[in-house]
């Protein structure tokens, strides 16, 4: 299973660069709109990073991948049931996936810097809770 770690640490890599593009929650009152809509963007790159790295998690275990409406949210909970991730980091990772669905499906206008302060905030921590819990994970498979 050294194809799952290369796959996981190549989305790891692209979510730091991302991650590492992202301006500091105080800073985020002065941008632009479109500077605005760049950091919205980063955030639902991180999440859909993190459903990547889940469903390599549950193509090794062999466990379907959700479908249907709700599959994003479904995803998560699949993680939780076979032990990838905690109720406590799907809890936080939800905001992201809440997120992801307004991205999504509202308008570039409808974003505002007061809304995204705490996702910006948080990414990094969330993250890091995040890698700790598919590193324990990937132990399995070495």
């Amino acid at each position: 299973m050294a194809k799952l770690r290369e796959k996981v640490h190549a989305e790891y890599e692209q979510i730091e660069n991302l991650l590492n593009e992202m301006p500091g929650p105080e800073k985020l009152p002065y941008l632009s709109f479109l500077e605005l809509a760049g950091v919205a963007t980063l955030l639902h790159n991180f999440y859909n990073g993190v459903e990547n790295i889940l469903k390599q998690c549950l193509y090794a275990e062999n466990i379907p991948v959700p479908s249907g409406n709700s599959w994003h949210k479904d995803l998560l909970v699949t993680s939780v049931e076979n032990s990838i991730l905690s109720q406590d980091t799907i809890l936080r990772l939800g905001e992201y996936l809440a997120f992801r669905h307004f991205f999504v499906h509202a308008y570039a206008l409808d974003l505002y810097a007061d809304k995204m302060e705490s996702l910006v905030k948080n990414v990094k921590v969330v993250f890091g809770e995040f890698q700790q819990e598919i590193n324990a994970f990937l132990q399995k498979y070495s």
